[in-house]
């Protein structure tokens, strides 16, 4: 359903008058965003990570009603070790006033060049003074999830963003190991500082997840290590 709209934003990405990380325009009762990071909020915290060292973006439309749809591909698949992936979703969102509100929607997650790499997620949660705090639940057949996601946004007296994500696994098939014990279910997190820094975005992210040793060859979920890892990560938007 999503495909036009995931040519036209590759399409747009690589142009040239594009200079900004994103770029909005007003279509009609639409506002248009398109980018190389995902503009929705909650939508946001619980897209699929970007792969590292891949072509990512995506595109946004969203009504005053407080409708919204839009699609994001955290890997456009144009490298040879790349895959091409879609989290596309719709949702609604109300403001109360300018210090809460609230959000519910419905991401699905596609590799399309893989024959049942789909799932389904539902997710939902609130804003409250700058912060925003939500969760979704994953089907999933071979992983069913449910996450936790919290941004706090500015720390005071700090000058650093904060975002927190936790999220627990079910296994539709229990993972043997090589002791012969099985693996139903894992958890994992991560809490990550940001801040931009001379044009450049900077991150400090530290992840891990309650299997460790030969139990991390079940670990299929949201970091990209299963054991304790600390990452600077610095990154430049071209667009």
């Amino acid at each position: 359903m999503f495909r036009p709209l995931l040519l036209l934003s590759i399409a747009l990405l690589f142009s040239p008058p594009l200079l900004a990380q994103q770029m909005k325009r007003q279509l009609g009762d639409f506002d248009f965003t398109l980018g190389t990071t995902p503009s929705r909020s909650m939508a946001q915290g619980l897209i699929s990570p970007t792969a590292v060292g891949a072509f990512h973006g995506g595109m946004d439309f969203s009504h005053p009603s407080g409708l919204y749809v839009g699609q994001y591909a955290p890997s456009m698949g144009v490298t040879a070790n790349s895959t091409l992936r879609l989290d596309s979703y719709m949702g609604y969102k109300h403001h109360f006033d300018s210090t809460l509100g609230y959000e519910v929607g419905l991401i699905h997650y596609s590799q399309p060049n893989i024959a049942g790499a789909e799932s389904v997620a539902l997710y939902g949660g609130v804003s409250v003074l700058g912060s925003r705090f939500g969760g979704a639940l994953r089907d999933n057949p071979d992983n069913r999830t449910g996450t936790l996601f919290a941004d706090f946004g500015q720390l005071p007296l700090f000058d650093v963003d904060l975002t927190v994500k936790l999220a627990h696994h079910r296994l539709g098939t229990p993972f043997t190991i090589g002791d012969g014990s099985q693996v139903n279910a894992f958890s994992d997190w991560s809490l990550e500082l940001s801040r931009p820094w001379l044009g450049i975005d900077l991150n400090l992210i530290y992840s891990n997840s309650s299997l460790s040793g030969t139990s991390c060859d079940a670990y299929s979920g949201m970091n990209t290590y299963c054991d304790s890892v600390v990452t600077l990560k610095a990154q430049r938007s071209f667009f």
